[in-house]
């Protein structure tokens, strides 16, 4: 029998190990990542979690009262990190038919609010004014909240300023806003008071004085001024609720 000479099987066995090599190098994946960043193609990075957002605001902030041709429509807001969570009217038109209409359209405005998270809110068929009055405080309201969200993301200390409730007096509506700064009230000042006859007397001698007692004593614990009883308890009232909603 011929024998097979050493030199042929050393050169047959290299053969078959390149093609061998060549075999696998053909069935590797297309898509090993190794691979496609050494050819400048590596697949897109998963997205990371958006991290450090500013601190959004948190609280109750009401917005500036709205005068319409049926009468003054204000809105509350309560908001967690930025996302509204309640919406409430504390003043709207009220008398005759304008009971009915409130009654009807407040709580779909109130809704609205909430769903659409801004003042970006259809009005409601048959209350085109107290929607038109709505969405002016709804808006003032969520300015007030954008304004907070940014002072506590700074981390500085800044003035922050508070619109109490609406109080109904024997002679009209009293309503104080106050600027408290390092937790004190800077500033104090009426969006509404008492006005018509008599009443412009009584307002301009008393609400000067008790703006100046309110940033003087701190809190709602002033007194009253001799001959606004009424204007005075009002202003009290709603001095109480603008501290409330500063935190105290």
């Amino acid at each position: 029998m011929r024998k097979s000479h050493p030199i042929r099987r050393v050169v047959l066995a290299g053969a078959a190990t390149v093609s061998g090599i060549v075999l696998l190098l053909s069935l590797k994946p297309a898509t090993d990542p190794a691979s496609a960043a050494a050819g400048g193609t590596a697949p897109p990075a998963a997205a990371s979690p958006q991290g450090g957002a500013q601190a959004a605001g948190t609280g109750t902030f009401t917005g500036d009262a709205a005068e319409t041709q049926y009468g003054a429509v204000q809105v509350r807001l309560t908001v967690a990190n930025g996302k509204i969570t309640q919406a409430e009217a504390v003043q709207a038109p009220k008398g005759g038919q304008s009971d009915q209409i409130t009654a009807n359209a407040v709580p779909k405005l109130n809704q609205a609010a909430v769903a659409a998270q801004s003042a970006d809110i259809d009005a409601v068929s048959g209350a085109t004014y107290t929607s038109a009055g709505y969405k002016e405080s709804l808006q003032s309201a969520v300015d007030k909240a954008k304004a907070s969200a940014g002072s506590q993301g700074s981390g500085a200390a800044q003035a922050a300023t508070v619109t109490g409730d609406a109080v109904q007096t024997q002679y009209g509506a009293v309503q104080v806003r106050i600027t408290v700064n390092g937790g004190k009230i800077t500033k104090a000042e009426t969006v509404q008071a008492p006005k018509g006859g008599r009443s412009d007397q009584v307002t301009a001698n008393a609400v000067p004085k008790l703006n100046q007692a309110a940033v003087a004593a701190g809190t709602a614990d002033i007194d009253a001024v001799s001959g606004a009883t009424y204007t005075s308890a009002g202003y009290k009232e709603s001095l109480q609720s603008a501290l409330d909603q500063a935190g105290g």
